[in-house]
């Protein structure tokens, strides 16, 4: 059996830092697929390269910024995209929430932010077809990863105001309770396995045999059907969890997605 092969020591004669040395080393060592199994700690990184522990962590700071690397107190470092995002069933679900509870910094890029005319997201919303709603377009970034493209309508009577929100980095619940006043207090979702379409596909950097998640959401305002979400979910990065137990439990709803 081949020994693997030590890593190249740094230059302590640049001028270039030995933590920028250190963090480029690392980039170039994940993209090769050396850290497909597991990243290095601390300590080790520190006996490999015989550097600083200070020097170590300066490094994994701008690894963790880029969200190439995912590491808390007390936890080993990961690779970001190697870090599954968790949704609950059973509670009003934000995304932004879940991806900072995994470690990574929550980003978006807001693709479209507009009024439009759906016949379809109206009828769902209990309206007429000649309403206008507003509509957003987001890709959703966990780190510097593409994680979710996230479409929304919402009726403009009582949303107008999202038009002027600035959404990239904030938790858009927030933002909205902020701006219109309104915060959900209910629901249903419907999540199902997907084939997503080549732009889809393009947009979140998907492996090739990888599906994805569609969950549906229509949230409420006590009995008024306020939004209307569906969120294309990398079915690599996601994984959906239940609690349950004696008096407690969810329900798949078979005939309801066979119909769907």
């Amino acid at each position: 059996m081949n020994a693997i092969p030590s890593p190249p020591a740094l230059d302590r004669t640049s001028p270039m830092p030995l933590w920028a040395q250190l963090a480029d080393e690392l980039r170039r060592r994940a993209d090769a697929g050396d850290f497909a199994e597991a990243f290095p700690g601390e300590m080790d990184l520190v006996a490999q390269y015989e550097v600083s522990r200070n020097t170590v962590r300066e490094a994994l700071r701008r690894l963790r910024s880029d969200g190439l690397v995912v590491a808390g107190r007390g936890r080993r470092p990961r690779l970001g995209d190697q870090v599954a995002i968790e949704q609950p069933l059973g509670a009003l679900y934000s995304l932004h929430r879940a991806i900072e509870a995994a470690g990574l910094t929550p980003r978006s890029v807001v693709r479209a932010q507009e009024v439009r005319h759906d016949d379809e997201v109206a009828r769902r919303l209990t309206l007429s077809g000649d309403t206008p709603l507003v509509f957003l377009e987001r890709l959703r970034l966990a780190g510097n990863q593409p994680l979710a493209i996230d479409r929304a309508w919402f009726p403009l009577d009582i949303a107008e105001r999202l038009l002027e929100a600035e959404l990239s980095g904030v938790a858009f619940y927030d933002e909205l309770a902020s701006r219109t006043g309104l915060r959900l207090t209910g629901g249903s979702e419907q999540l199902r396995a997907v084939v997503p379409n080549r732009t889809e596909r393009t947009l979140l950097r998907l492996p090739s045999g990888v599906a994805a998640f569609a969950i549906d959401r229509l949230g409420v305002v006590g009995e008024r059907p306020v939004e209307w979400r569906r969120t294309l979910v990398r079915g690599d990065r996601f994984s959906v969890s239940a609690a349950f137990g004696a008096g407690i439990g969810y329900r798949l709803d078979v005939q309801a997605l066979a119909a769907s």
